[in-house]
C-alpha cells in the first residue's frame, strides 16, 4: 500500500513572535437577518493563538489530495493540529502509517482500526499488526480559500 499518489502533507509551525495583526470584529456577521451597522467595534485577532490551544502542540499543515473532500478537506486546504490531544473513535487525525503522512478519520472497531478516507474513489486502510503507525496529532479546524 502506498499513499505516495494519494495524499502529501506540508507542515508548518506557528510563528507566536508575529507582530501581525489582522482587524477582528467580534460581534460576528449576521448568516439570517441583516443586523445594524452601528454595532460595528474593531480590534485585533491573532490566529495564531485564537487557533491553538496548546501552541507549543499546535502546527498547520497544508493538504494535497482530495481523499478527504466529504469531511470539508480540500486539496491547499490548511489543517490546524493539535498534537497534545488524545485520538478518539470518529475524529479526523495526521496519521503516519508505513512512514508516509495522510489524514483520514480514524474509527475503531472490536478486533482492529481503520483509516477512513471521506471520498469514495478511496479505499479504508485497515491497520493490520503488519502496519507502523503512529496517531501524529488531532485535526481542530480547517483553513480555507473560498
Amino acid at each position: 500500500m502506498s499513499l505516495k499518489k494519494e495524499q502529501k502533507l506540508t507542515f508548518f509551525r506557528p510563528d507566536f513572535e508575529s507582530d501581525v495583526r489582522i482587524p477582528y470584529i467580534k460581534e460576528g456577521v449576521s448568516a439570517g437577518f441583516p443586523s445594524p451597522a452601528a454595532d460595528f467595534m474593531e480590534s485585533n485577532i491573532d490566529l495564531n493563538k485564537e487557533l491553538s490551544e496548546n501552541p507549543l502542540a499546535t502546527f498547520y499543515i497544508k493538504v494535497k489530495g482530495n481523499s478527504m473532500i466529504d469531511a470539508g478537506i480540500n486539496d491547499k486546504d490548511v489543517l490546524v493540529v493539535d498534537r497534545s490531544l488524545e485520538p478518539q473513535n470518529n475524529k479526523i487525525a495526521i496519521c503516519c502509517i508505513d512512514g508516509e503522512f495522510t489524514v483520514k478519520r480514524i474509527q475503531v472497531h472490536k478486533d482492529c482500526l481503520y483509516l477512513l478516507p471521506e471520498n469514495p474513489n478511496y479505499e479504508p486502510i485497515k491497520v493490520t499488526e503488519e502496519n507502523q503507525l503512529i496517531i501524529w496529532g488531532m485535526v481542530t479546524y480547517v483553513i480555507k480559500k473560498v
